[in-house]
């Protein structure tokens, strides 16, 4: 039986491990094209474990189609061949989900900003400017088509403190970022939008609990509320197949509160909650709730 997704192609950054990864093997599962990037090529090279092979390949086994690509995303060359490459060998992009983010190894530790390296900042150049590179490529696919959906991954962070300031920043950004590309997009059917994930279950994470426990006490990190990194993937599957997605493009969206409307559970059939009440709710809105607003 063909999966909703048959004959789809996407690509999502960020994927040899992680939330990305979760979200590849989900939208394989329902039979797309899924091109998985990231630096992780060989096994053990990173702490945590996950290539872009090993997901591409586990995509293959759930019926899609894995292409491992390896990406640096901060470079702009190897993200300009990668479009290149999709466009040759398949000839349109339908999904894209900016999901890379160059995370910190002292991002969950103690200390305020200035107790911190200034290389922190490259989460802005790969988690901000680098959404909007492979958006900017994606666009010059989608916009002859008359097609698409992209897709940001962000979180809660983007109207309350989480971990630290250059995290919030980039968050914030995206959001923004995702509406108005969104606006630009409009005219020519392609959807663009921001998800807010709350705790997920990554290897990272798991690594971070064991190795601070009091962490569990917290509302952004109670396991209580995580989720698996397949659940926002089975979401953004759910509005690639919605005829009526572009009803949804500028908005930023808590990804449980998406998911209850499509009645999509967790991989183990627990349903997510939202986390809005005790963490806040998003700012944008889907333009179509808010005509002519700085148009």
């Amino acid at each position: 039986m063909a999966g909703k997704l048959e004959g789809k192609v996407a690509v999502v950054t960020g994927a040899s491990r992680g939330i990305g990864k979760g979200i590849a093997l989900a939208l394989g599962a329902q039979g797309a094209t899924v091109y998985v990037t990231g630096r992780t090529v060989t096994p053990g090279s990173y702490p945590l474990p996950g290539t872009v092979g090993e997901t591409a390949a586990e995509i293959d086994k759930r019926g899609g189609k894995g292409v491992a690509v390896a990406v640096d995303h901060a470079d702009d060359a190897q993200v300009a061949a990668l479009f290149d490459q999709v466009k040759r060998e398949r000839g349109r992009l339908d999904i894209l989900v900016n999901n890379a983010f160059a995370l910190p190894e002292d991002l969950t530790e103690p200390g305020s900003f200035w107790e911190k390296p200034l290389s922190n900042w490259q989460m802005v150049d790969v988690g901000v400017r680098s959404n909007f590179t492979a958006a900017w490529h994606a666009a010059q696919i989608m916009v002859p088509q008359k097609s698409g959906l992209i897709v940001a991954i962000s979180g809660y962070v983007g109207v309350t403190y989480t971990y630290g300031v250059v995290f919030g920043t980039c968050k914030s950004a995206v959001d923004r970022m995702a509406r108005d590309m969104a606006i630009e997009l409009e005219p020519h059917n392609i959807a663009s939008l921001s998800l807010w994930q709350g705790l997920t279950f990554t290897e990272r994470a798991h690594r971070n609990l064991a190795r601070n426990p009091e962490m569990k006490a917290k509302t952004v990190t109670n396991p209580l509320v995580g989720c698996s990194p397949e659940h926002p993937g089975l979401v953004i599957a759910a509005l690639a197949t919605d005829p009526e997605v572009m009803k949804r493009s500028g908005g930023t969206f808590i990804t449980a509160e998406v998911a209850q409307d499509y009645g999509i559970v967790d991989i183990d059939g627990k349903v997510i909650p939202s986390l809005r009440e005790q963490r806040g709710a998003p700012i944008w809105k889907p333009i179509s709730q808010e005509p002519g607003r700085g148009r």
